[in-house]
Formats: C-alpha cells, structure tokens, sequence
C-alpha cells in the first residue's frame, strides 16, 4: 500500500500538511463523532496528508488514538497516530506496534508523553519504561524483521512497514535545556526517527534552528513546523506551562489579550498568524507542517492553506513579526541580523554561567568514580575482585548489597534498579529524580529549567547534569548513542556487581566482560 503521508513529506516539491484532531475521552460522544465528521471533511478535500491523533494529551484518559486511526484509514486518508510512552511497558508497546501494523496504521509519532495527571479514582501510575530514543529502536528492528529468541534459535517475524517519527523542543530558555533536548534530538534519529515535528511555539528564530542544527550535524531528515490557532485561554493555559512544552511569551500573551476585545473575539488576527506562520515555516525548509487548534473547522484549516501560500513569496518580511524570544533565552546559533533568523555559526557557549548550582555531593562522586569505577584504575580491580569472589554466596552478596543500597539512597535516593545509569547522567539517578525515568535526555516539559511535575521546586535532573558536567568542558559526553532501557531482570539486586561482573549495559560501552571463570564456555 502507498502511503500518501510519506511520500509527501518525502518529496521536496511538496509541503507536508497534517491537521490535528484531539478525540478526548468516551467512546461514542460529540468530540470522538466530531473528529470523524472533520475526517470525512479532509478525506473529501483532499489537501490534508495526515491526520494526527493525540494519545491521552495532558495526561488524561481518551479513545485509544490506535482504533481512530483504524477508522479513518478506511476514511481514505492516512492517520499519524501519537505513540506515547507513559502508560505502558515495553511488552505492551510492542503488541500495540502488532496490531497497527496488521493494520496498515503505520504513520507514528513517538513521543514521551505528558505525565499522567488524572484517571479512574485519582492519578493513575506513570510507567515510563521505555523512552522515545529506545521505542524508535523497537519500530526500526520491527520494520527489519524482529528477531525473537526462542528454544532452537531465534526466528524473524515478517518486516513491518511503520514510517515513525519524533518531536523535540526548540523552544527552550536556558543552555542546558535546549542542548540536552538536541543531544536526545541526535539519539532519537539514531534510533531510528524518520521525521521531526517540532513542538509549539511562535518564536521564528526558534523554528529556523531546528532546521539548521540538522543542516550542520549533516543530519538529512524532514522537519514538520507546528502551528496551532491560538486563542486567548489556551494561550494562558500555555504562558502557565499548564500544558507543558508548548511556549507562549508574556509579550505574546499580551497581543492576544488586545486582540480578543475585537468585534470577532480575535478570530481573524490569530488565523491570519497562523498563514504567516505558515509562509514562514515554508519559507525556511520545513518539509511540512502541523496544523491544531480547538475546535478547528476545515473550512478554517484551508483558509490557514489558501492564505499561507498566498504569503509565501514575501515570507521573509513576516519574520519580525515572529520575534518571541524568552527571557534570558538562550538560542544555539548567532543571529543573523539581515534575517532575523540564524546563521550557521553555533554561539561561544564556554563563558556562560552554569544552569544550576553544583554542590560538593557532585566532587564526592566524581571523586568516588575515579577511584572506583574507572576500569583497570585505582580501586576498580580490588572492587571486581570482592565482587567476583562474592558472587553466588548468598550472605556475602546481601551484606555487600545492604551496603551499596545505604550508601545510594542517601545520596542519590536510589530506587534499585540494579542496572544503574548515573555514570551516562552527570552522576545523578534519572530512575529516583525525574518523574518520567529518562535515561536518554530531557523530555519536552520542562520550563525555565524546572520540572514539569514540580515547577519552581525542583531543577530537571537534565538540566543539572549538564551544569555539573559543563563545570569541567565535559558537558558533550552527553551527546551519546542512545542508552538502553533498564533492565528489570536486575530489580533490587546490587548494580555495582552487575557493574564490575560486567553484566550490565555500561559493560560493552566501557569493555567491561564477566571474569574468565563465571564465562560459559
């Protein structure tokens, strides 16, 4: 089967054009029957490569975006699902991943996903398990043939055909924010992304540096600019980080607020932004864009297009009218000032004060990796030897654990996952201090370096690894292949055996291999 939404995105003489439909919660109410009604619009026009449909956006319960995208591919026009990572493991993801492919629902976004905020008697438990950079992994070992161990060898399954793609954030405030969502940027097409969709925000020079971030990492990959018809409420909702990742300024906020005292309520004004913004995004590479909005008639999404492409030969004098900076914001390239866009030249980010304080708990561990933890260096081969020798002995391995375990949870609050990651994290546990377990880099949420979960209490444990490694010029140790799920084999066993035994995923990063005597031979 063609897929109409890949082959425009794909085509170089073609912008992209995807409209998002939010079905909301309940299976047979007026927003799942209005979602269809604007499907069978799109299908009928036939200017709309793509649906999108969100997957519990905002943290809250919805009609699986899985089934809506069965139903409208029998509509006659592709569905790009949202493929989120908070409400189910990896066993779960996969057999999603199954049943949309035997459903020709192969258009994905793969995103980490808001956290859970509300459900059936209270917060419903977050599950995180699997990140977008490992999930984008997952689809591409599907779409080669997934090999699956079994009794007399591994078997492959059939290739699947998913087109999947990842979103990131440009729209960040600080250094550490925005290099820590490019670093994951990298492992998400690593993974395995095929496009990008950027996340909300009205700042064009934000909009451009995607494009030529991938441009001077040599990275070829289509990019998707996001608009959204942004009335007033949502708009304040957005300035709050009420829903988080998508940025709207102070300055932003307070054109809008003039503009809804107009006799239409401010209609005209912000579809008219969303064509210039449209021009714009043409204008400066973007191979498609994403088009949303609350109640966003067809007939209005057209306009956004008949308008749009009406602009695009003049799109360069609309820039200024993007300029949407945060305060303090920091951007990755030099301006161009004949633009108002960026050059090609990253800024000089050595001299720039740290994003977060960095304390002594940070020496101590740097200190104790040294001595401890550097293979073939000071403490380490004693502390293999201990552990070698300690394995298989019951006794000996508890009381090594219980020590281990005092140690960690006092500075680090450590959850015991066995299968530690605080050696690919600036020294800090991704598992006990970010709410969503990110081990591959920051999610979308976070603003002004906070967390999205605890603004204005705790930093993003991102964002504090980046100040401690920047503190000694090691902050591009970050910029990584992806790093793996934990594996929950090792849950409430000692991580630092499985370090030294070499059995867990640092072992083939750093050449640790088990001792000659526990190999099987």
């Amino acid at each position: 089967m063609e897929n109409k939404f890949k082959e425009s995105l794909l085509d170089k003489n073609t912008l992209s054009v995807t409209w998002e439909l939010v079905p909301g919660r309940g299976a047979n109410e007026k927003a799942q029957l209005t979602a269809i009604a604007s499907a069978e619009q799109a299908a009928k026009g036939g200017r709309v490569h793509a649906l999108t449909i969100t997957d519990n956006p905002g943290g809250n319960p919805a009609i699986l975006a899985d089934y809506l995208g069965m139903e409208i591919l029998k509509l006659g026009i592709e569905p790009l699902v949202h493929f989120t990572c908070k409400d189910k493991n990896r066993n779960q993801m996969e057999s999603q991943l199954y049943a949309l492919d035997r459903a020709n629902v192969r258009n994905l976004l793969v995103m980490t996903g808001d956290y859970t905020y509300s459900g059936f008697k209270g917060r419903p438990k977050p599950v995180f398990d699997l990140d977008p950079s490992n999930t984008l992994q997952l689809i591409a070992d599907m779409n080669k043939g997934l090999e699956v161990p079994g009794m007399k060898g591994p078997t492959y399954h059939a290739p699947s055909d998913f087109f999947a793609g990842a979103a990131v954030s440009p729209f960040k405030s600080t250094e550490a924010e925005l290099m820590v969502q490019y670093y994951k940027l990298k492992k998400k097409i690593q993974g395995g992304a095929q496009f990008v969709v950027t996340q909300l925000g009205y700042d064009a020079r934000k909009c451009h540096e995607v494009i030529q971030f991938l441009k001077v990492n040599n990275l070829d990959i289509p990019v998707v600019g996001n608009i959204y018809v942004l009335p007033y409420g949502a708009a304040n909702v957005m300035n709050q980080n009420k829903l988080p990742g998508c940025v709207v300024t102070d300055k932003l906020l307070a054109e809008l607020n003039e503009e809804k005292s107009a006799a239409d309520k401010g209609v005209g004004q912000r579809m008219l932004r969303a064509a210039k913004l449209y021009a714009i995004l043409k204008g400066i590479g973007c191979a498609g864009v994403h088009i949303g909005g609350h109640n966003l008639k067809y007939e209005q999404l057209e306009y956004i297009l008949d308008k749009g492409e009406e602009l695009y030969p003049n799109w360069q004098d609309l820039v200024k009218e993007f300029d949407y900076p945060q305060t303090n914001g920091f951007y990755y390239f030099e301006k161009d000032e004949k633009t108002g866009l960026n050059t090609d030249q990253p800024v000089n980010r050595a001299n720039r004060p740290l994003d977060a304080p960095v304390g002594a708990m940070n020496s101590l561990m740097r200190g104790m990796h040294s001595l401890m933890f550097t293979p073939d260096k000071k403490l380490f081969p004693m502390m293999r030897s201990m552990y070698h020798a300690a394995e298989g002995k019951k006794k000996a391995e508890k009381r090594l654990h219980a020590l281990e375990h005092i140690a960690k949870v006092i500075m680090l609050d450590c959850k015991d996952c066995g299968d530690c990651a605080i050696l690919d994290i600036g020294y800090l546990c991704p598992m006990s201090q970010c709410p969503k377990n990110q081990r591959n880099g920051a999610c979308g949420g976070s603003l002004d370096g906070w967390c999205e979960v605890f603004p204005k209490e705790k930093k993003c444990v991102w964002v504090r690894a980046y100040a401690r490694l920047k503190k000694y010029g090691e902050e591009s140790t970050l910029d990584v292949p992806p790093v793996p799920p934990a594996n929950w084999d090792f849950y409430q066993t000692s991580s630092w055996s499985n370090f030294y035994l070499g059995k867990d995923h640092s072992a083939p990063v750093l050449g640790i291999k088990p001792p000659e005597s526990k190999i099987k031979k």
